[in-house]
Order: structure tokens, then C-alpha cells, then sequence
């Protein structure tokens, strides 16, 4: 009985849907350059790396680390940080139970519901939705609220390294939304604290197996977050990659130990498009598996998301509530397989 979802299966199902042809056992299924874009990639991008010790040191220290992070929220729209509180040990200890989760058998990841008391469509593996090759994900993932994470009756040993990880990211989360609040001149930022409790986030455990057969398909699609901020923990195989505004990708190094942030939809709609929602995606490898876990720092469904800088004009983005905004997103997915995003909230 295998742990590995039936990925090159489902692969060679959608292609033979969308091209009418049967691939049978060839491995050269590939999208076109334009599509994959894979040969625009710059490797060995450096973020910025932001070290947080500095925000408990002298006045300047903090005010240069304040500046340094909403430089890079409103630049690059994804930045590393370390000494962000959460220890090491608890970041090697998830991502040793996340790697034993996923060695389960196929059969009880898929239906955890009954296995293992998961809230439904907890394991997700794939993309259902894919309407081309290129929205096809080789990946699967355990996506749940962090409200649920009590209810769950197994997480093979990982509880306690779920919770703290999970404690860490919401206090990084509300640092991080504080200071670049107030670097837009809101000095009131009980929004956050109000709208944004750790019962409305979620985490989700990723996994991206060695992809042997087909190295041109995406591990992750290219998206933006819908969130506000996520909060990043990933092992040191290479993979994520983020589009500059020149439109080429880039390749982001991992820093051990060190957490990788990057701005969502809606703060990018709450800041009036100050800081930046990027589109990033992750890539396969033919040797290596690769290990992440996400903390996205969401409000509830109800928050309505109006920009902070109602003085400032024009207002890119009309208001929404944050309902509304995942309501499009699964039509958009729904139709066309993939998330069109702020675009459909354009003030015109």
C-alpha cells in the first residue's frame, strides 16, 4: 500500500482531455516555453534578509529594521527573516513529523475524514481544477484552520510542534502587520488584532515529490496569496520562485533557520497597492522531494477590506469583504482553473 498519491496518472488524464491524445508511458509531456517561462530564471536571488533582534535594540536599530521590512514589503513583496522567535528545534521537529504524515498510505491521506477525523478536503493532492497542463500541481498538502487544529485526533506525534509554530506565526504575523501599518501612517492598528484572531488562519504542510518524468510541471501553479501575510518555513532544497516586475522569475535561496514572509492580496487592497502581492510558484526537482509549511494570516470571512488611505487618490481597489474575495476566486478557479485575483476588484 503506497504513500504516493497517483499524480503522473491524473497528469496523463488531464492531457489526454485537453490535447486528445494518449501519452501512454512517455515522459515528454512538457508545456510550451511561454507557458513554463522556465527559461527566464535568474538563480541565486537574494531577498532581503532581516535580522528582528534588531527591533529589541536602540531606538535607531528598531527604526532601521522597521524601514528595512516595509522597503521590502513595497520593493519585493517577499523578504527572509531570522531571529523571529520561533526556535530551530521546533522548525526541524515539524518538518520531521510533516515528512512522517506524509509517509502514510494514500488510501488514509485521502480519506482522513473517516481515518483520522479531519475536516473535510484537509488532504489535497494535484489540481481537480486544472483546465491545461500548466495548472497542474505535482504536490500534495494537508490545508486546515488553525481553529481545527484541536479537533484532529492524530498528527503523528507533531501537536506540540504544530502549536508552537503556529503560536510563533501569529505573534511574527501581528509584528510584522503593526510595523508596516505604521509605516503608512496608521498608528491605530487594532484591525488586525480585531479581525485577524488565529482562529481565522489557516496552515498548510506541503509536500513536493522528485518529479522524474516530466521536470517542466509546476509543483505549485503561479498565484498570489489571498491572505494578508504568510509566514514561510521550508527545507533547504530549492524550489520557490518569485516574478519581478521585468517579468522574469527568480530563484530564492533558502537561508536555514531563517523564515521567508511575503504580502498577500489583501494587504495589497488595504495598502492601496503600496506593498506588493507577487506571484510566485514552486518548481520540481528530479532528485529531491521538498518540505514546507505556510501559516496565512487571514481575517474572517465578514472583514470588509477598504484601503487605509482613503485620502489618497485614486483608490486602486474598491472595497470587499474578505467572503467575497474567496466566493471569485473559486468561480474563477471553477471556470477557468485558475485565480484571477485583484483584478476583479479594480476601482473603475
Amino acid at each position: 500500500m503506497g504513500s504516493e498519491p497517483p499524480l503522473l496518472d491524473a497528469l496523463k488524464s488531464l492531457y489526454q482531455q485537453v490535447s486528445g491524445e494518449n501519452p501512454g508511458f512517455s515522459t515528454s509531456i512538457s508545456r510550451n516555453k511561454d507557458e513554463s517561462n522556465l527559461d527566464n530564471i535568474v538563480e541565486d536571488c537574494r531577498l532581503p534578509l532581516i535580522d528582528l533582534h534588531r527591533l529589541t535594540l536602540s531606538a535607531v536599530e528598531q527604526e532601521s529594521c522597521k524601514q528595512e521590512i516595509a522597503n521590502a514589503a513595497a520593493t519585493h513583496g517577499f523578504f527572509q527573516v531570522i531571529n523571529h522567535g520561533i526556535p530551530t528545534k521546533v522548525l526541524k521537529g515539524l518538518q520531521y513529523h510533516q515528512m512522517k504524515l506524509f509517509e502514510l498510505p494514500f488510501c488514509m491521506k485521502a480519506s482522513g475524514v473517516s481515518f483520522l477525523n479531519w475536516p473535510a478536503n484537509t488532504y489535497r493532492w494535484g489540481n481537480p481544477a486544472a483546465k491545461s497542463i500548466g495548472q497542474f500541481m505535482w504536490s500534495e498538502a494537508f490545508h486546515l484552520g488553525v481553529a481545527d487544529i484541536s479537533k484532529v485526533d492524530a498528527f503523528m506525534g507533531s501537536r506540540s510542534y504544530v502549536d508552537m509554530f503556529v503560536s510563533g506565526a501569529a505573534s511574527l504575523s501581528k509584528a510584522i502587520t503593526e510595523i508596516l501599518a505604521q509605516n503608512l501612517g496608521v498608528n491605530d492598528t487594532s484591525f488586525f488584532e480585531e479581525n485577524c484572531s488565529p482562529d481565522n488562519c489557516y496552515l498548510r504542510m506541503n509536500r513536493y515529490p522528485p518529479c522524474h518524468s516530466i521536470p517542466e510541471v509546476f509543483g505549485l501553479m503561479p498565484h498570489t496569496d489571498s491572505d494578508f501575510l504568510t509566514i514561510l518555513s521550508q527545507d533547504e532544497v530549492e524550489g520557490l520562485q518569485l516574478v519581478a516586475e521585468d517579468g522574469r522569475w527568480y530563484s530564492v535561496r533558502p537561508i536555514p533557520g531563517a523564515l521567508t514572509i511575503n504580502i498577500g492580496d489583501l494587504f495589497e487592497a488595504w495598502s492601496n497597492g503600496v506593498y506588493k502581492s507577487v506571484r510566485h510558484r514552486v518548481v520540481t526537482s528530479a532528485e529531491s522531494e521538498r518540505l514546507s509549511v505556510a501559516y496565512f494570516y487571514c481575517p474572517s470571512y465578514e472583514t470588509v477590506i477598504e484601503s487605509c488611505m482613503i485620502e489618497r487618490q485614486p483608490l486602486i481597489y474598491k472595497k470587499f469583504s474578505f467572503g467575497e474575495y474567496k466566493r471569485q476566486i473559486q468561480l474563477d478557479l471553477q471556470f477557468t482553473g485558475d485565480k484571477i485575483g485583484l483584478s476583479r476588484f479594480y476601482n473603475i
